[in-house]
Parts: C-alpha cells; sequence; structure tokens
C-alpha cells in the first residue's frame, strides 16, 4: 500500500509542477507569486520570479526580500533551497539539490540542500549543483559550473568553477530595484 501511496503523490507533485510551470508564462509579477506562494513557495517582499522558470518542488524553495530570480531559471526544490535577500540571478541558471549516484549500483538519487547567502550575484546559464553553500556579496561569472563552496565576496568562474577574484567592497547595502512589469 505505502508503494500505491508514494505513485499517488508523485503524481499530484508532477501536476502541481506542470500547472506552475504554465503559470510561468503569465506575464504578470503578481499572478506568478501568488500561485507560487499558493503551491509552497516562501518568497520574501519585494522579491520576484521572471518568467519561464521551472521548480521541481516549490515547498522547499525559500527567497529572501528584494532578490530577482532570471527568466528561464530551473530551482530545484526537492532537498531546501534557501536563497537570501538582494539576490540576483541572471537569466537561465540552474540551481539543483538532487543527483544521481552514479557509483550506486541501481542509480539511485541523492540530494543536499543549496544555501546562496546575500548580496550575490549569479551571472547567466551558471549551474549550481547540490550541496553548495555560496557565500555573502560572492560573484559568480556567466556559465561557470559550482560544484564546492563559494567564500563570501569571491569572485569565482570556470568549469569547474575557481577562484578568479574577489570583490574589493565588504559592506553591501544595495537596493535591486523593481523588475519589468511584462517579464
Amino acid at each position: 500500500m505505502s508503494r500505491l501511496t508514494r505513485r499517488i503523490k508523485t503524481v499530484l507533485l508532477e501536476f502541481i509542477v506542470m500547472k506552475l510551470h504554465f503559470v510561468g508564462y503569465v506575464p504578470s509579477h503578481h499572478y506568478r507569486r501568488f500561485f507560487y506562494r499558493l503551491f509552497g513557495m516562501k518568497i520574501g517582499r519585494g522579491s520576484t520570479i521572471h518568467m519561464g522558470a521551472r521548480f521541481y518542488n516549490p515547498r522547499n524553495i525559500q527567497i529572501g526580500e528584494d532578490s530577482i530570480v532570471g527568466e528561464g531559471t530551473v530551482l530545484d526544490g526537492r532537498d531546501k533551497l534557501t536563497i537570501g535577500d538582494h539576490v540576483d540571478i541572471a537569466s537561465e541558471v540552474m540551481i539543483y539539490n538532487s543527483e544521481h549516484d552514479v557509483q550506486s549500483s541501481d542509480f539511485q538519487a541523492k540530494t543536499a540542500p543549496v544555501e546562496i547567502s546575500d548580496y550575490v550575484f549569479i551571472g547567466p546559464r551558471v549551474i549550481i549543483l547540490p550541496g553548495v553553500k555560496i557565500g555573502k556579496g560572492a560573484v559568480i561569472a556567466a556559465g561557470a559550473v559550482v560544484t564546492k563552496d563559494v567564500e563570501s565576496f569571491a569572485i569565482i568562474g570556470g568549469v569547474p568553477a575557481q577562484k578568479i577574484g574577489e570583490r574589493k567592497i565588504k559592506e553591501l547595502n544595495y537596493k535591486l530595484g523593481r523588475a519589468a512589469w511584462f517579464r
């Protein structure tokens, strides 16, 4: 009986994720935010998610205040995903917290939470893998693949991502501003 119950829960979650996929193409931040919150995402005041975002389980995703998630971004909620305040995530970023264990005989999935601290900038088409923690004020260059933790104020890039610099300003207090109406 528990196998049947798990299957029913999986199908219901897939149905919710499909509905959120369609909601993601409605050109209204308020409309999208309403439905994302309705299905369990925690979205802080002033934060916005642009059109075309994809989710794997919205209940485990928490976004702080004044953060922006770009168009076509994938946010994996199969484990806890925490995004801080004033975080700028560019378009087509993929943040995963579940992957297959290639050393497992049954290719079983394994999960680990992802944490993104305040004032982080993540460039376009970055991939962040499970278990990564990104420190305050870090900058991730476009196209980087982040496989391990990133220290605060580090600038990283490459595949796999490595430190290429450091932000000189340590006292960050900026606001990201408002998103375009129809994005």
